[in-house]
């Protein structure tokens, strides 16, 4: 390692809580068919922590490293095995587009398109867009999209990207000061999008109060939708039409209740070749089949907020409050 990145690790690798908030043996499992995904042995590893708000972990294609956002700080971190943790970008969603009323936050999730490009759903400049560089003083982004019929978006949070190259996104108000009371709130819903590859905007979902995570099935038949209000802590999903729109909303699971008693709401998720789900909801990361049955949780002791897997699918990363963790998955799920 060269002394330079040496000392930069030292100055943003914050020191391991003596006293972590989740438990010895996290994994609480409600179905047999859990150590099919997870050990009931399996244990939380620390990777980093002092984050504001940790979120959108993602795994770039070929070094492996973890791309991970801290929301209010306008940053998006690295962390590898060989050197820890460096600042990856900064700003990471924020550049001034907007300052009237807005929260001036980063990017939250963020992912790599079939370019191999990051893509980052950032809440301050109000856009999704495309990393573009990242050597100069300043990283440089190219807008994807940043308005809906002729108003801006409120402040997309998570993206993911269709066979077909179309992009999925939600668009909360969680960047824009007062949320839904904002004046400078445009739009008129909390919608779901897709951005077509001529780059056309289109609604396809609007009955969700705060859509936030998403995914798409293995075999892309669905898209999975978190809804993160606590009066309506639910995960959807909606077919996937051939001409790329959505069929109606079907609920798919329900945690309401478990708000009462957990920290954290159904968030970010990821799906396993499996089509089992991993999603963050109350208590840490929930466990979900194809089939909506809750199989178990992987406990954090904080809200968690995203997950992120491995190339291999042999680690999941979860960013969970000040947290950057990984826990070992099993073989073959």
């Amino acid at each position: 390692m060269r002394l330079s990145a040496f000392i930069l690790c030292l100055l943003v690798t914050p020191a391991v809580a003596a006293n972590p908030p989740w438990p010895a043996q996290p994994v609480s499992a409600v179905d047999t068919a859990m150590q099919q995904v997870v050990s009931t042995d399996a244990s939380l590893e620390q990777l980093a922590d002092g984050f504001r708000w940790a979120e959108g972990p993602v795994a770039e294609p070929g070094s492996g490293d973890i791309l991970f956002s801290d929301v209010p700080e306008n940053k998006v971190y690295r962390w590898n095995e060989q050197q820890g943790l460096t600042v990856y970008l900064q700003p990471s969603g924020y550049t001034g587009l907007y300052p009237q009323n807005n929260l001036q936050e980063g990017a939250n999730g963020l992912m790599f398109n079939a370019d191999n490009k990051l893509v980052l759903a950032q809440h301050g400049d109000r856009r999704l867009a495309v990393l573009q560089d990242a050597s100069g003083k300043l990283p440089r982004y190219q807008t994807l999209a940043s308005h809906y019929q002729g108003k801006l978006l409120n402040s997309p949070n998570d993206v993911v990207q269709h066979n077909s190259g179309a992009y999925y996104f939600t668009d909360p108000p969680y960047g824009l000061k007062g949320g839904d009371d904002s004046a400078q709130k445009q739009q008129s819903v909390n919608g779901v999008y897709r951005i077509a590859s001529d780059g056309m905007v289109t609604l396809l979902a609007d009955n969700l109060t705060r859509p936030n995570g998403l995914a798409f099935s293995p075999d892309e038949q669905w898209l999975y939708v978190a809804n993160s209000d606590p009066a309506a802590a639910q995960w959807w999903r909606y077919a996937v039409n051939n001409d790329g729109s959505l069929a109606k909303g079907e609920l798919f699971f329900d945690a309401t209740a478990a708000t009462k008693t957990a920290s954290g709401l159904p968030d970010g998720l990821k799906v396993l070749p499996s089509g089992i789900l991993l999603a963050t909801g109350p208590g840490g990361v929930w466990v979900i089949s194809p089939q909506g049955e809750h199989l178990g949780t992987i406990q954090t002791g904080v809200a968690a907020a995203n997950v992120a897997l491995s190339a291999d699918n042999s680690w999941l990363y979860i960013t969970a409050s000040s947290y950057l963790l990984r826990i070992k998955l099993q073989p073959g799920k």
